[in-house]
C-alpha cells in the first residue's frame, strides 16, 4: 500500500472507527471484532478504489456517501449530519417558524408520511405516500430526513418549491407552498348520528389531553354514547403528550415501555381515574405515526378502544446526536417505544382490528366525498 493509499485510509476511516467505537460502548463486547473485520474489508475497498478507478477520487465525496449510506441503513430517521447540521442541533436552534406541513419520512427519496390538516400541503392536495424528488430544485436522493426538514422550513410567508410524484405517474409536479405559522395543538369534534362523537386529533401538543377531555365532555352532554377518535395521517407531537392523552381514557395499567439497547424498559402507568369512559373506535392509516402510534397502542392493547383503517407506519422511536471528531456526527435512533404488551411498535407498527383501505386520489382531483374508513367505524361502533 503506498503512502497516499494509507493517508487515505487514515482520514476516511477514522469517523467510522469512531462510530464502532460508539456502537462497542453501547452494545456488548463480543460484536467488536465483527465490526473490525467489516473495517478491514472497508480498508480494501479504499485501496481498490483510489488506486483503479478510472477517474481521480474525491476521497471526501466518497466519505460522505459512505457515512450517508451506513447512517440511513439503520432506519429512515438516522443520518449522518454535516458540521453545520451538528453546530445547529447541539445548540439547540429551532427550525424557522415557517411550516409546510408535511412530515416527511426516508424511503430511497424523501417520502411524505402525514399532513397536517389545513396546512399549505393540505391545500395544495398533498398526501401520505408522494414522493418529494426535489425541494427548491434540490434532488432528495441524498437528502436526509434531517436536511428535508432545513429545506421545507423557513420564515413565515417565504415560499417553497416542491417536486412531487404519486404512485405510478411518470410526469412529476411541481407545487408551490407559502410558509405558515402552525398550531402546537390541533383538536376538533363534531356530533355524528346515532349518538356517536367525533374527536380529530391531527397533532399531539402539550394542551391536547386537556382539550379532548373537555371536547369529550362536550360530546357527552350533546347526548353522546360512544366515540370515534380519528389519528388517521396524525404524526406530529411529542411522546410525553400521547401518553398524557392516553391516561385521560384509561383507569390503570401500562400506557407505553420505552426502551433502551441494554436497559429493562421504562413503563408509563396510568392510576388515576379515567376523565372519559365512553366506548372508543380509533380510526388509523399508513400515515398514523409516532406519538400517535403511541396514543393507539396504549388505547387498544388496554382494551379501551378498537381500531378501524390501516396498519400504521411504525416510526416510535427518539433520535440522539453523536458528535464525532471531526466535526460531523450522527443522529442516531437510542431509544424506542413499546406498547403494553411490550411489543415493539418501531419497524412494524400496529395492526387494525378493522381493515379498511384509505382511498386513492389522483394529483390534482377531489377527494370522493364518501369516507369508507369513518362509514366502517361507524356501523362498527360499541353499542349499535
Amino acid at each position: 500500500m503506498t503512502a497516499r493509499t494509507r493517508l487515505a485510509v487514515l482520514l476516511v476511516s477514522t469517523p467510522l472507527v469512531a462510530f464502532v467505537l460508539i456502537g462497542g460502548f453501547l452494545g456488548k463486547a463480543s460484536a467488536r471484532e465483527d465490526s473490525y473485520q467489516h473495517l478491514r474489508v472497508f480498508e480494501d475497498v479504499v485501496q481498490l478504489v483510489l488506486n483503479s478507478y478510472v477517474e481521480e477520487v474525491h476521497v471526501d465525496r466518497v466519505m460522505d456517501g459512505a457515512m450517508r449510506g451506513m447512517a440511513e441503513s439503520l432506519d429512515a430517521d438516522s443520518a449522518w449530519l454535516t458540521p453545520a447540521d451538528v453546530q445547529r442541533i447541539g445548540r439547540g436552534t429551532a427550525l424557522p417558524e415557517g411550516d409546510t406541513g408535511i412530515v416527511i419520512t426516508r424511503q430511497y427519496y424523501l417520502r411524505v408520511v402525514a399532513v397536517r390538516d389545513g396546512s399549505p400541503a393540505a391545500r395544495a392536495g398533498i398526501r401520505t405516500g408522494d414522493y418529494l424528488r426535489g425541494i427548491d430544485g434540490k434532488p432528495t436522493r441524498d437528502l436526509s430526513i434531517v436536511d428535508g426538514n432545513v429545506l421545507l422550513r423557513g420564515a413565515v410567508g417565504s415560499s417553497v418549491k416542491v417536486t412531487l410524484i404519486r404512485g405510478n405517474a411518470a410526469e412529476p409536479h411541481e407545487v408551490t407552498l407559502v410558509r405558515e405559522r402552525l398550531p402546537e395543538t390541533e383538536v376538533s369534534s363534531r356530533t355524528l348520528p346515532n349518538g356517536i362523537g367525533l374527536i380529530r386529533i391531527g397533532a399531539f401538543g402539550r394542551d391536547t389531553a386537556t382539550k379532548v377531555a373537555a371536547d369529550a365532555a362536550a360530546l357527552q352532554g350533546a347526548g353522546a354514547t360512544r366515540l370515534i377518535l380519528d389519528v388517521r395521517a396524525t404524526a406530529v407531537g411529542t411522546f410525553d403528550a400521547a401518553v398524557a392523552t392516553a391516561r385521560v381514557f384509561l383507569s390503570g395499567g401500562t400506557i407505553a415501555q420505552r426502551e433502551l439497547r441494554g436497559e429493562k424498559a421504562a413503563a408509563q402507568t396510568a392510576s388515576a381515574p379515567a376523565r372519559v369512559t365512553l366506548p372508543v373506535t380509533l380510526l388509523t392509516t399508513n400515515g398514523t405515526s409516532g406519538p400517535a402510534e403511541v396514543f393507539v397502542a396504549a388505547l387498544v392493547g388496554n382494551k379501551r378502544a378498537t381500531s378501524v383503517g390501516e396498519r400504521t407506519l411504525g416510526r416510535a422511536a427518539d433520535q440522539s446526536l453523536v458528535k464525532l471528531p471531526d466535526g460531523s456526527g450522527l443522529w442516531i435512533t437510542t431509544a424506542r417505544y413499546l406498547g403494553p404488551d411490550g411489543k415493539a411498535i418501531q419497524g412494524t407498527g400496529l395492526e387494525p382490528g378493522i381493515a379498511v383501505e384509505e382511498q386513492d386520489v389522483e394529483f390534482g382531483a377531489e377527494p370522493s366525498a364518501s369516507d369508507p374508513i369513518l362509514d366502517k367505524a361507524i356501523a362498527t361502533a360499541p353499542g349499535l
